[in-house]
């Protein structure tokens, strides 16, 4: 199965006969192993290309030391309280697993009416701040493997905002009457190694609160990513 992933890596995007003759390896016996690494998430269908194959996002986590999670949540832990106190809102931290996130840490809200994330809970890449937050730091074929093709002039341009703005906003899209605002959190090689996210109820986070509730996240993002560097 190592053999088949290797050879994706190399040749990607391929399909099941040519993995077959490449590695002279039964074509069944292919089959299986391909089945085996999509359901495992380390491999994809290759957008637009039918019957063919490519390394998925998941890949990226082996980018990353053991550790590094564990680290970067114990650092974003002061950061999030104090996002907390100075917003009044929940603040927390998400990392990249795969084609989604996870929530590794937060500070909640004292507010009765409150967005509280679950730890461990899987935040999807499409249509959430925090995919939007990372995507212009990516490189450009990993952005084409998220959104499924490459992305097209309004996206590169609101890609640059992002990037200028330091955070992202999603609007009640993803849920009905919350709001949420993400960050980057970018390591020494200038890619994401997480977010930072406020959420509360869009009755708090209006928009003439956003601009300096952004300019919070995207400072302690970029303290977070200075000591994670």
């Amino acid at each position: 199965m190592l053999s088949v992933f290797e050879s994706i890596a190399h040749a990607q995007p391929i399909g099941v006969s040519a993995l077959a003759r490449l590695l002279e390896a039964d074509k069944s016996a292919v089959q299986r192993d391909l089945m085996t690494l999509a359901d495992a998430g380390w491999i994809r269908p290759a957008p637009g290309l039918a019957g063919q194959w490519e390394l998925s996002p998941h890949v990226l986590t082996l980018a990353r030391p053991p550790h590094s999670n564990e680290s970067l949540r114990l650092r974003a832990g002061p950061i999030l309280e104090r996002l907390r106190t100075e917003t009044g809102e929940t603040a927390y931290l998400a990392v990249p697993d795969g084609d989604h996130f996870v929530v590794m840490a937060a500070a909640e809200s004292h507010h009765l009416l409150r967005m509280v994330p679950a730890i461990g809970i899987v935040i999807p890449m499409q249509g959430s701040a925090t995919a939007r937050a990372v995507l212009p730091y990516l490189p450009k074929d990993q952005q084409a493997q998220i959104l499924g093709s490459p992305p097209d002039a309004g996206t590169r341009t609101e890609f640059d905002a992002t990037r200028t703005r330091g955070y992202t906003v999603n609007d009640e899209e993803l849920q009905a009457g919350a709001v949420a605002m993400a960050a980057a959190v970018l390591g020494p090689d200038g890619l994401p190694v997480g977010t930072l996210v406020l959420t509360g109820p869009a009755e708090r986070l209006k928009p003439d609160r956003r601009a300096a509730m952004g300019s919070l996240l995207s400072a302690g993002a970029r303290q977070l990513s200075t000591e994670t560097g």
